[in-house]
Order: C-alpha cells, then structure tokens, then sequence
C-alpha cells in the first residue's frame, strides 16, 4: 500500500529553508518509505512532538501516521529538530 504525503505549514517552511541537495535528498529517501513507512520509522519517546521520525543523514523527518496518510509534522537538522518541536 502507497501512503500519501501530507506537509504540514511548519514542514513546508522547514524544506524551503534547505539546500537543493538535501532537499533531493530527503525527497528520494521518502520516496523509497512511502510503501512501508514503519519499517523504515523510529517511534519517538516525546509524544507530544510526533509519533515517529525517519532519519536521512544528519536530518530527521517527524511524522504521524494517519490511515493512509504520513502527514509530515517537522524537518529538520538533528542537532536542533528536537528543541524547536511545536506544531
């Protein structure tokens, strides 16, 4: 089953502020998870800030899962993606 992608307002914003090159990146990487998301997921200790994060490189995606839908919450660098989780 393909999972649709949906962005949130913040990660829309937080992918705009990337470079080129990781925006492709992270583009092909969420490609390649779409059919089976959780096997690829870590499941987050702070619900608060989403359910789950895919790791591609040095960035972290966070997402929940909805039926059919990952609906993107955040994207962002690892050293800060985590402090700047309000969505």
């Amino acid at each position: 089953m393909k999972y649709e992608f949906v962005y949130t307002n913040t990660a829309f914003k937080d992918i705009h502020k990337l470079d080129e090159k990781t925006k492709q990146r992270i583009k092909k990487t969420l490609e390649r998870y779409q059919n089976d998301p959780l096997h690829y997921a870590c499941k987050l200790t702070n619900a608060e800030c989403g359910e789950y994060r895919f790791r591609v490189g040095d960035y972290r995606i966070v997402f929940d899962l909805n039926d059919d839908k990952i609906i993107i919450l955040r994207v962002g660098h690892r050293k800060n993606i985590y402090q700047n989780l309000s969505h």
